[in-house]
């Protein structure tokens, strides 16, 4: 009955008028995404998860400010708004292709100037020019994030200026309408990236996000073309982009990963993206009758290589269950890949229990046949032994940090407890190093059990390494440490405790051999790895426990790790 009342002009005021608020909602959709997507493939790609993600954002809303108030030097509105959407649909789809091109260049022009003038191999081109470049590439996320945000931000004050010369005069509540719209257009984004853009591939995700950038252009250009000059150029160059935007979502994936395979050292014969996390195989081919190498990594980082897995996984299983009383029920926390689990079963379990929050990461290790190429399922199945599939095993997929509160509340007691986890880099993984978490597993274990936990390298992240030993103390264990050098990581170490009674290594005293056969391990080494160099632990007072919420071991950890990519720089 409204509408009746209502005359033509004022029919089509408010058709434009909602059409613009649809516009402004749509555009704050594609913004959000667009922050998240580019943090999410910085963190994926610079390693430094969290820093990059804030760092991201933040530049991104300051820019945002920064293009607000660009936005009133542009004097003809309609014109500006039009440019502005196709300009950031073509940098919103091709960012990160962009990104994954420099970095990967930038990674590979050394071996390819070594190459060419014939350099020996263990020269590192870094200095001078190559160094000023790696370091300008790695800037590279930022800049385009800046960029987005600038663009991104002179939306709002063209949307408003454009209805206010639709309704030919100033609106009262122009600023609230159009603020609405963007909050809850951005809601809308948050919800598309987490439910969706999350399970696609990175490419696809921008490409998608580009393409309603552009639609919402094109839409705009045909609604008000009496505003606009110049529309055949205009109609071109949203076909021409829109051609670009279907090669980037259909190729560009492919592309992607070709930049970002140069990022590995070896040949990238595997890779796929999980809801979680980002998964890679590489190989590298030795001749000679020789078999090739194969190393894992997530999220760029190296999870374990085929040629010495066993040492690092022989050092975190063997000790631990030597020193409990008993093996029947083992408990392991993370170890997607199924080793651990492997090792734990040359003492015949009853049963093994395996948090890990992955369901597609178990999936690759149980089923390698089904994904992986046949010559990488085979070597995959060889290093497991099908520790998936074999009786006893129960998989619980779910944050370790919520289901360890299930196995409490279900009265569940294990006789050996293994923490095989990522290196506290994300404040997520940092709570379970806490002393919360070390505590509620200690109401876990058995009385004569023990427990171990994966500890970063005293070498190189020597106060992280020694925080993670006291936070286990702190939460009621006996604890020791121990370390080995595991040649694709260099020096490793591990905290194991035991409940009541003896330490672990009072309890390995006693023995005269290991009670399972080993590649690696021998008992002399074992009992020397307790051993540390002179003043390791002069400075142990100074370093803090890692309690819930205080993130101290991630700053250990991260600032250990940066000193020491400053000083290979």
């Amino acid at each position: 009955m409204r509408f009746k009342s209502l005359n033509n002009k004022q029919i089509n005021l408010l058709i434009d008028d909602t059409f613009l608020i649809l516009i402004m909602a749509t555009l704050a959709c594609c913004g959000l995404i667009y922050e998240y997507l580019l943090s999410h493939y910085s963190a994926r790609i610079l390693g430094s998860v969290e820093t990059v993600i804030y760092a991201i954002i933040g530049i991104m809303i300051v820019s945002m400010g920064l293009g607000a108030f660009a936005a009133k030097k542009i004097k003809d509105a309609f014109q500006g708004f039009v440019l502005l959407e196709l300009i950031v649909a073509l940098i919103g789809c091709s960012a990160t292709l962009f990104i994954a091109s420099v970095i990967g260049f930038s990674q590979t022009l050394p071996q390819l100037i070594a190459d060419t003038y014939q350099i020996p191999n263990d020269v590192l081109l870094k200095g001078d020019f190559l160094a000023t470049l790696s370091w300008l590439s790695s800037k590279l996320p930022y800049l385009f994030a800046f960029i987005l945000g600038f663009l991104i931000g002179m939306e709002i004050p063209l949307i408003a200026r454009i209805r206010e010369t639709v309704y030919g005069q100033r609106l009262a509540h122009n600023a609230g309408t159009i603020y609405g719209a963007d909050y809850i257009g951005a809601g809308v984004g948050a919800a598309i990236w987490v439910l969706f853009m999350l399970k696609i591939e990175i490419s696809q995700a921008a490409a998608l996000t580009a393409s309603l950038n552009l639609i919402a252009g094109f839409v705009f250009l045909i609604r008000f073309k009496e505003h606009l000059k110049h529309r055949m150029k205009l109609i071109i160059g949203h076909l021409c982009l829109g051609v670009l935007i279907v090669f980037v979502f259909i190729f560009g994936n492919h592309w992607q990963k070709q930049m970002q395979n140069m990022l590995y050292l070896d040949k990238v014969v595997y890779q796929t993206q999980t809801t979680y996390q980002n998964l890679v195989f590489t190989e590298r081919l030795l001749g000679g009758g020789y078999d090739p190498i194969y190393n894992f990594y997530i999220n760029g980082r190296l999870q374990f290589s085929s040629l010495d897995e066993h040492i690092y996984h022989e050092f975190l299983v063997h000790p631990v269950m030597q020193a409990s009383a008993r093996h029947q029920h083992i408990l392991i926390i993370g170890g997607g890949d199924g080793l651990a689990l492997r090792e734990v079963q040359k003492w015949n379990p009853e049963q093994v229990t395996l948090v890990d929050l992955d369901p597609k990461l178990i999936s690759l290790f149980k089923y390698p046949e089904k994904v992986l190429p046949p010559h990488l399922s085979d070597k995959i199945k060889h290093l497991t032994q099908d520790s998936f599939n074999q009786t006893g095993v129960k998989v619980i997929n779910d944050d370790a940090f919520i289901a360890i509160d299930r196995l409490l509340a279900n009265k569940q007691i294990f006789d050996t407890i293994i923490v095989d986890l990522p290196d506290p880099s994300h404040p997520d993984l940092n709570k379970m190093y806490s002393v919360n978490f070390y505590y509620r597993l200690k109401n876990l274990l058995n009385g004569d059990g023990a427990i171990v936990v994966q500890s970063t390298s005293p070498f190189h992240a020597q106060s992280a390494f020694i925080s993670i030993g006291k936070t286990l103390q702190e939460a009621g264990f006996n604890t020791e440490q121990y370390h080995q050098n595991v040649p694709s990581f260099g020096e490793w170490g591990w905290s194991i405790g035991t409940k009541r009674g003896q330490t672990a290594s009072q309890r390995l005293s006693s023995i005269d051999s290991l009670t399972i056969p080993t590649k690696w391990l021998t008992l002399p080494l074992l009992k020397g790895a307790f051993s540390f160099n002179k003043d390791f632990y002069l400075n142990k007072d100074k370093v803090k426990v890692n309690y819930l919420g205080s993130n101290i071991l991630y700053q250990y950890h991260q600032n250990a790790w940066e000193a020491e990519t400053e000083f290979a720089n």
